[in-house]
């Protein structure tokens, strides 16, 4: 790598780790380790929220899934900018105002636990345990991008690339918890956006007219340039449902609760949305120009997911590469870190404190959602070493996971006054068992039909979580006066 590339990233490591130290001292409770007290204001909340949402796959597996399909890949894209504007829409705000009202919540378990008064505390059990389960997958994902930048970057062994891009992110988030995550989620979401525009509009004028990248791809293959090649019904809705998947995610819906007040909800959303779409086709387009840039020399089988790193290396001066180099570690990392720092607050506030030492102190439960977030890296790390993991498939597995276990029971909870805590059981039970059968169902019934496997599992896991909910609802006793007051308040 080149001195200066390598220079600008290494400065820009250095910086991340400067925010971890910095926010150390304004780390003193759980709530602010967990939620930062509740004080994002709109921009903070709405770039954390979006760089925390995209991932590596931003940067490195929608691009290499346009590249090697074509624009048929779009689909996804459209269905994610219409989840995150509903979910910014309708739940943001409500959300906001129902932790607060639900005893300060500060994460989505306490939430669930709150909502309904669940003196039997399986709502928090279950909700923590799906937390963790599928946050193992989802932070593998994270993983196994950084490992993918630094192995193609720097020509690292796997394994060393591994480790290098584990021990950084762990570093931050363990030192400033949720205000240096979101700090860096934010400085991080400006460099993912500003790469994602730079490369599209550096090759065209540059290099290719925008005639030239579509006659060069049309050549090539016809499919690239039809939205409809190879798709069918099950296939376009599969990719529409991604947008299905916002409305559970917990490390997006916690930039919710941490917010200032509702007052900044409306302001925050414009700016997520102008971002996210920005960044979405910019992605989009970053895999299309690669296909006629790429054309005379084809980036190998399996390696689609490195396209806007060979592009990188190709179009920038060695600063501006390193800088975009950083951008793409960013992604990996916005992502990462709030993802552990969620699955460090179910195990400090949802199992530690709820169950093992109720009055444990402040500090005790900040070091030990500190250690928290070292272990649940290690078991990602481990589920990240299979080499045949591609980071578009796990954040597909993980997306599902959530969307279809929380996804129907945080819509429900905020609008439905009659749901009970029985409902939300059946729902948030019926959502996850029913991703992993699916996703496992070619294993189960070997004799299925392929078409009906391709459905994205958060379409049958969102229905029946809502029609569980639902039934068990109706059937179920009324809620109690003070759970219908609480609603009332809200």
């Amino acid at each position: 790598m080149n001195p200066a590339t390598l220079t600008t990233f290494i400065f820009y490591l250095a910086a991340l780790i400067g925010f971890g130290i910095l926010f150390y001292q304004y780390t003193n409770t759980l709530s602010d380790y967990i939620l930062g007290g509740r004080k994002l204001g709109s921009g903070v909340a709405a770039l954390s929220a979006g760089a925390s949402d995209m991932s590596g796959w931003l940067l490195l597996g929608l691009p290499g899934a346009v590249y090697a399909a074509g624009l048929n890949q779009i689909w996804l894209a459209i269905g994610l900018s219409v989840g995150a504007y509903l979910n910014w829409q309708f739940v943001a705000r409500k959300l906001r105002k129902y932790t607060e009202v639900a005893q300060d919540s500060i994460t989505l378990p306490d939430y669930f636990e709150y909502r309904f008064q669940d003196k039997s505390r399986m709502l928090r059990v279950i909700s923590a345990l799906v937390i963790l389960i599928f946050f193992a997958v989802y932070t593998a994902s994270g993983l196994v991008a950084g490992a993918t930048l630094f192995e193609s970057a720097f020509d690292l062994n796997r394994q060393i690339a591994l480790w290098t891009g584990t021990i950084i992110i762990v570093a931050y988030t363990f030192l400033g918890g949720f205000l240096a995550v979101s700090w860096t989620d934010f400085f991080q979401g400006i460099l993912m956006f500003l790469a994602l525009i730079a490369a599209p509009v550096m090759i065209i004028v540059t290099y290719m007219s925008w005639d030239e990248i579509i006659a060069t791809t049309s050549s090539m293959d016809p499919a690239y340039v039809d939205v409809f090649s190879g798709m069918t019904t099950i296939g376009i809705l599969s990719l529409l449902a991604w947008g299905l998947g916002y409305f559970g995610q917990p490390h997006i819906l916690s930039r919710f609760m941490a917010i200032k007040s509702e007052k900044h909800v409306p302001k925050a959303k414009m700016i997520a949305m102008i971002w996210m779409v920005f960044a979405l086709y910019g992605a989009v387009f970053v895999g299309f120009t690669g296909i006629a840039f790429f054309a005379e020399s084809p980036l190998p089988a399996g390696d689609q997911e490195i396209v806007f790193l060979e592009l990188t290396q190709v179009l920038f001066n060695p600063w501006i590469a390193g800088i975009i180099l950083a951008a793409i570690l960013s992604a990996v990392m916005s992502t990462v870190d709030s993802q552990l720092l969620v699955c460090s607050s179910a195990i400090a506030e949802d199992f530690y404190k709820a169950f093992l030492k109720p009055k444990a102190p402040e500090k005790e439960l900040v070091w030990v959602g500190r250690f928290a977030v070292i272990g649940v890296a290690i078991v990602a790390l481990i589920l990240a070493y299979n080499p045949d993991n591609l980071v578009l498939d796990l954040v597909a597995y993980a997306w599902a996971g959530f969307g279809a276990s929380f996804g129907p029971v945080v819509i429900l909870s905020l609008f439905w006054k009659q749901m009970t805590r029985n409902g939300a059981l059946a729902g948030m039970i019926t959502g996850a068992a029913t991703v992993l059968i699916w996703e496992n169902l070619g294993l189960i019934l070997p004799g299925v039909e392929h078409e009906i496997i391709s459905l994205y599992s958060i379409i049958p896991g969102f229905i029946l979580s809502t029609l569980a909910i639902y039934i068990a609802s109706r059937f179920d006793e009324s809620p109690t006066d003070a759970v219908l007051a609480q609603h009332d308040r809200v």
